[in-house]
């Protein structure tokens, strides 16, 4: 048969042959949509004229392009994520998917997603987390012409305590299939043994037949190691009723398996093949998963039999200058940072990840607390997810297991954040009672969890009864009273410390303040709102308590809206609004907005690693109080060590036996203050120089780090995370941009304007520079350094090719750097 190709067919056409060959039934369906913000009546009609509307890619995050406005609550960034907006795709089917099915699958749009084909309205999703998929086979026209898909969003004002982006943010699929095919997430791999010799791997498969016609199939699964090589195989033969589904159930024994760990993340693959009764291959799925065994008791958790503790940090979903759209380079620089810093475990803070940040941390080897609410009943804000939670909530609870169960990074599921319903002695413990039935029936092999804040009301209330493990929220010096009361239930921190900093930033004299006019808060790492305390706290009853299972600290990455302690309140029902503008993002993250670490992440990296690590602060550039006593702090995993001011040494400090007096005045528990051997310190008089620290293990130097009073700024310092990047239209690559002076030492306190230009296959797509105050555009040709340093965020185009980007700054010289963009085939 002859078609008349239309630009958009052939296209479409092509993107089957670009795939991987068990992928090519998933198109990639990101490309070429049309985006409004902003009231439009008839645009779900297929006949509205959309000409005008802006072309745009997706993942796309419409409230990140700002501006940063006062009217919007900074509680939630500062930037307008709320209003209605729309996204349309034109597009051609071809005839020989008639007869087919076709589903179209959004992994994730903010929020209260309605979405029309052929102005057919086919459903609506309200949760702006968790993925869904629609049949849209019925709505479609095949003979070439034009179909069209709208998609309605409107999220609203007060629907969220943090930052939660805005539009389409995650990929859209669409799905093209036999009749008879795998369900929407419609594997279950799951390892029941495991041993040195043998793993027993059991897979169930739910296969969809929407023929009006019985089928008997065959459904084979194919194994294979992560070299590649096929290492089993086992099939089953099933009938299924017409327009309806059935499931396989088999198990094969794969020999000397290679355990999925935190050093050895070892993936294997299934594929599934689904043939009918001629041999006729239906439909072909994959599946990647991991061999390994969990287990939790009332003292500890298991990964493969040998005890580990949690390592955690909470992590929102946004990346900073980017929101909320998904870019897999962003979560993957994240995710190295924070292993960087001795993190093991990721508590996805407060909701669903994206699938990009599961699957990185199954490659990575990082495990997943797997987090589903912030809310259920119960309002924090005025319009939250507590809205339709009676409705959605059980659905959208068992979607995330469905979708994230096969992933070896993910150890638990956790119900829910802080619940209100902690409060509530008669109804509380019947939703955790519901939701943990629901993952007790979708995944029998991981625990339910919950984070409790409150003490003791959710255990006199029986909600915390009602799951496997006990999260604990800022509640330290609880650890041994909950484990005398209720011995049998195993508990960890679930949210700790919540100390806050600006990087960079010292005030002195250190004072006993939260707040300070500049709106930025000191890195000494001491200061926090009133539920706070520093990560020494945490520290010390992790080691009095060993039972505890570890910790997730809030938080890895500053993230963008709660601006604590700052920012007045979550609504405006106390008259007031926005009390400390522009104080918009967080001071949470032992990492700023863009990446860079804070003094903290020193702190945690030495008490998190093994490798010899030390590190020093403030810096060095203190001019007119020269005799004045500066305190210096050392954060390092040596033995001992010795600081140097010009040369002299000013004596050696034993780590655990000289120990810093820190202020905990805002902790509302004794004892008010701490003397914390996780810290070295020093009262040093200021004189300008060099600074420097050693560090000493069984005696011998291994480590120093060294501070030097910088000049006056003379030039910008690029360096690039990589050189080398796919040119795919998608992958990142970051540059870290610093003011120095004439020698080459960072300028601590310079905030020149740096002004960047990019020629080449790349485009410059956003720049920040930490400071959670700022107000300027993420997406601009120019930011101001803070504290000496600032990011450019490159993307690559499609073409491979190199990029070159320029940065410059009045009075100072001139940087340039070259990143070559490769054919993805050339992996």
């Amino acid at each position: 048969m002859k078609y008349l190709f239309t630009t958009a067919l052939l296209s479409f056409i092509l993107s089957f042959f670009m795939l991987d060959r068990l992928q090519a039934k998933d198109i990639l369906f990101n490309k070429d949509w049309k985006f409004y913000k902003g009231n439009a009546a008839t645009a779900s009609r297929a006949d509205f004229d959309d000409d005008e509307w802006r072309k745009l890619d997706l993942p796309h995050d419409w409230a990140i392009e700002g501006p940063f406005d006062e009217q919007y609550n900074a509680r939630a960034g500062g930037l307008p994520f709320h209003g209605t907006g729309w996204y349309r795709k034109h597009f051609s089917m071809p005839e020989a998917s008639k007869g087919k099915a076709v589903r179209l699958e959004f992994e994730g749009a903010m929020y209260n997603a309605h979405v029309w084909v052929n102005g057919e309205l086919v459903g609506n999703r309200p949760f702006g987390y968790i993925g869904f998929e629609f049949d849209i086979s019925k709505y479609l026209k095949y003979d070439g012409s034009d179909n069209v898909i709208a998609v309605r969003l409107s999220p609203e004002d007060l629907s969220s305590r943090w930052y939660p982006g805005a539009g389409i943010y995650r990929s859209v699929w669409l799905k093209v299939d036999e009749k008879i095919h795998v369900g929407q997430w419609g594997t279950y791999i799951t390892t029941p043994t495991v041993t040195d010799k043998k793993a027993v791997v059991q897979h169930e498969t739910v296969i969809q037949n929407d023929s009006g016609d019985p089928a008997e199939v065959v459904v084979k699964q194919t194994y294979f190691d992560p070299s590649g090589n096929q290492v089993g195989e086992v099939s089953e033969e099933v009938t299924i009723a017409a327009n309806s589904s059935g499931s396989s159930a088999v198990y094969a024994d794969i020999p000397s398996p290679e355990r999925w760990d935190l050093a050895t993340p070892h993936l294997y693959k299934a594929i599934t093949t689904v043939l009918d009764k001629n041999g006729r291959v239906m439909d072909e799925y994959s599946t990647a998963f991991g061999i390994r065994t969990i287990k939790f008791d009332k003292d500890a958790f298991y990964l493969n039999g040998r005890k580990v503790r949690f390592n955690g940090v909470c992590l929102h979903h946004d990346n900073g200058a980017l929101g909320a759209a998904v870019y897999r380079r962003a979560d993957e620089r994240k995710l190295q940072i924070m292993k960087s810093m001795g993190v093991n475990a990721i508590r996805t803070s407060h909701n669903p990840p994206s699938r990009e940040l599961l699957e990185l941390c199954d490659e990575m080897g990082l495990l997943v607390l797997d987090e589903a609410f912030d809310v259920w009943k119960m309002e924090k804000v005025a319009n939250g997810y507590n809205k339709f939670f009676d409705e959605w909530g059980a659905t959208d609870m068992r979607d995330m297991i469905l979708r994230d169960r096969n992933h070896p990074s993910v150890i638990m599921w956790s119900i829910g954040n802080e619940i209100i319903e902690q409060r509530d002695a008669k109804n509380g413990w019947k939703v955790a009672k519901m939701l943990h039935e629901v993952c007790a029936e979708t995944d029998p092999t991981r625990p339910s969890t919950i984070g409790l804040n409150y003490y003791p009301a959710p255990y006199d209330h029986n909600l915390a009864q009602q799951v496997d493990i006990t999260g604990i929220n800022y509640k330290p010096s609880k650890y041994s009273e909950i484990r005398g009361n209720y011995p049998q239930l195993p508990i960890y921190g679930s949210e700790t410390s919540s100390v806050t900093s600006s990087r960079g930033v010292y005030h002195l004299p250190i004072k006993k303040y939260t707040t300070h006019d500049s709106k930025q808060v000191t890195s000494y790492d001491l200061i926090g709102p009133p539920w706070a305390y520093p990560p020494d706290i945490e520290f010390h009853f992790q080691e009095q308590n060993p039972y505890v299972m570890g910790e997730f600290m809030w938080t890895g990455f500053d993230y963008l809206g709660e601006p604590t302690p700052y920012g007045g309140k979550d609504n405006s029902t106390n008259g007031y609004w926005n009390d400390d503008w522009p104080a918009r993002s967080s001071y949470f993250g032992a990492v700023d907005l863009c990446g860079f670490p804070k003094d903290r992440f020193y702190l945690y990296q030495s008490q998190w690693t093994e490798e010899p690590m030390i590190h020093l602060l403030p810096h060095w550039n203190w001019e007119g109080m020269e005799d004045e006593t500066i305190p210096v702090y050392c954060y390092t995993n040596c033995d001992e060590a010795e600081l140097f001011l010009n040369g002299e040494s000013l004596g050696k400090k034993v780590k655990g036996k000289d120990k810093t007096p820190i202020i905990v005045d805002f902790l509302r528990y004794e004892p008010k203050t701490f003397a914390s051997p996780y810290r070295l310190s020093w009262d040093v008089p200021y004189q300008a120089g060099e600074l420097k620290v050693v560090g000493y293990k069984e005696g011998k130097a291994i480590q120093e780090k060294t501070i030097n009073t910088a000049g006056k700024p003379a030039s910008i310092s690029l360096n690039v995370d990589r050189t080398e990047i796919d040119a795919d239209g998608r992958d990142l690559a970051y540059v870290t941009v610093k003011v120095t002076d004439k020698d080459g030492n960072t300028c601590p306190i310079a905030d020149n304007l740096v002004e960047f230009e990019v020629k080449g296959e790349g485009e410059l797509i956003a720049v920040d520079n930490g400071d959670p105050t700022s107000v300027s555009p993420f997406q601009a040709d120019y930011r101001k350094a803070f504290n000496g340093m600032c990011l450019a965020i490159i993307r690559a185009t499609e073409k491979p090719g190199n990029i070159e980007l320029t940065a410059t700054s009045k009075s100072l010289k001139k940087a340039q750097v070259t990143i070559s963009t490769k054919p993805q085939s050339s992996k």
